[in-house]
């Protein structure tokens, strides 16, 4: 090529970069990968939730604050104010305004698999979170490895999601259950002692497996008997069945693995059934929710009182990004956010952060900026995304119902904490293998 032709060629890239989108920043567009916003002009993130089955209420709440997220990030204000470090600039990512799809995953893990599918390959999403199971998470997690799109996972509880069933294209913000363990145990021996029999009703899938296999061991090392673990099926709307074994078994404690409405109908009838006025083995009657939510608590009402459990995060603490993200919460809402709130909006925030962080949209690059990632001002104290298996580590909380509450969201009051160093554990213990970082093409 002589010189003339050469400049020819340069003048048509310069003509063909000025014509490029403004929020072409470097290198955001330099790999072809699935729902690039290169081809569409567009950024989408899916939202996928349950907004009706057993978990509906957690997912109708992750919704709104996913919601109260993308306005933020297009337009600045909540934790925008107190997340650090921050590159966000409240004007969208790369320069460009974010969109949001939603859809219902129905508390099922096939529909929140296909709800995902839906997203990626309709809608056009470039990443997706959501669910309130952790069967929802570990398919919608799996999916995503598929299709090489980022999942910021929502409420998942399973020591598998990040564990055997851990993916390179998922990321998880909220606690697991053997960090509830880890948490809750010192509590249940100065509040009840150590020489007690335990009893487990267990919800029948992955979150409810774990969760059990997990309390058992913290209880175990405390000196607890386990008497029985029993599984219930999801939705389960009487419990009698399964509570009038309790009676004669010799237990003087019973454990609920249960979440959602699943918990909001057992607890309840757990009490009804004078569990919590009966005597066993010369001790009081105790029952025990190992991890549980506001909204939980709200529903189970009168019966929540005194029961201990463990939480991610709570609307009333005092740390500036708790308070920043309540405060814009309630002004849109008129109601204090609960952990599933906190959990989805977090989680929207630091995918767009790492977007904007790695000046990339492209899967690889954003993941590495988030693997190892160190960050405040988002409730809960200093937290790290792990790049070893994705798993957030963060200080976890105790609470316990509030014997006096002053409102109808005065419900649960913190009663302790574990640290981040202590619910760190070896990520080899949980097994699994996070997979390439190359994405497939949806």
């Amino acid at each position: 090529m002589n010189r003339r032709g050469l400049l020819r060629t340069m003048g048509a890239g310069a003509a063909a970069t000025m014509a490029s989108p403004m929020f072409f920043t470097r290198g955001a567009w330099a790999n072809e990968f699935c729902n690039s916003p290169e081809k569409s002009g567009k950024i989408i993130f899916g939202f996928n939730v349950p907004q009706t089955g057993s978990y509906a209420e957690e997912g109708l709440e992750q919704l709104k604050a996913y919601e109260l997220a993308i306005k933020h990030i297009n337009e600045g204000g909540g934790m925008l104010d107190t997340l650090k470090p921050l590159s966000l600039k409240g004007n969208g990512v790369l320069g460009k305004k974010v969109e949001f799809v939603s859809g219902d995953t129905q508390t099922n893990t096939d529909a929140a698999r296909d709800g995902a599918r839906r997203m990626i390959e309709r809608d056009g999403a470039i990443m997706v979170t959501g669910s309130v199971t952790s069967g929802e998470a570990i398919a919608v997690q799996s999916l995503c490895q598929e299709k090489g799109v980022i999942y910021m996972a929502g409420l998942t509880h399973s020591n598998d999601t990040t564990g055997k069933d851990k993916r390179r294209y998922g990321f998880r913000h909220f606690f697991n259950a053997y960090q509830s363990g880890v948490a809750i145990a010192p509590h249940l021996a100065s509040a009840y002692g150590k020489d007690r029999r335990a009893y487990h009703l267990t919800a029948d899938y992955t979150w409810g497996w774990t969760q059990e296999e997990s309390i058992k061991a913290a209880t175990e090392a405390l000196g607890w008997e386990t008497v029985a673990t029993v599984r219930t099926p999801l939705g389960l709307g009487d419990y009698s069945q399964y509570l009038t074994p309790v009676l004669n078994s010799g237990a003087d404690v019973l454990i609920l693995n249960h979440y959602g409405h699943d918990m909001v109908n057992s607890l309840p009838q757990a009490v009804q059934f004078g569990l919590r006025d009966r005597q066993a083995n010369g001790k009081d009657f105790q029952i025990v929710v190992p991890m549980f939510s506001e909204l939980m608590a709200v529903g189970a009402g009168e019966a929540v009182k005194g029961i201990i459990g463990t939480s991610n995060w709570h609307w009333a603490l005092e740390d500036a990004g708790t308070q920043a993200f309540t405060k814009a919460y309630g002004e849109a809402y008129g109601v204090p956010p609960s952990q599933a709130a906190h959990t989805g909006y977090v989680q929207a925030i630091l995918y767009a952060d790492a977007v904007e962080r790695a000046g990339s949209f492209y899967p690889p690059e954003v993941i590495k900026a988030l693997e190892g990632h160190e960050f405040d001002g988002v409730g809960i104290g200093p937290t790290l995304y792990r790049d070893s298996d994705h798993q957030c580590f963060k200080d976890v909380l105790v609470v316990q119902g509030n014997d006096n509450p002053s409102s109808k969201f005065d419900v649960l009051n913190v009663i302790g904490k574990a640290t981040r160093d202590e619910v760190t554990y070896d990520p080899s213990i949980f097994g699994g293998e996070l997979g390439p970082y190359e994405p497939n093409q949806c």
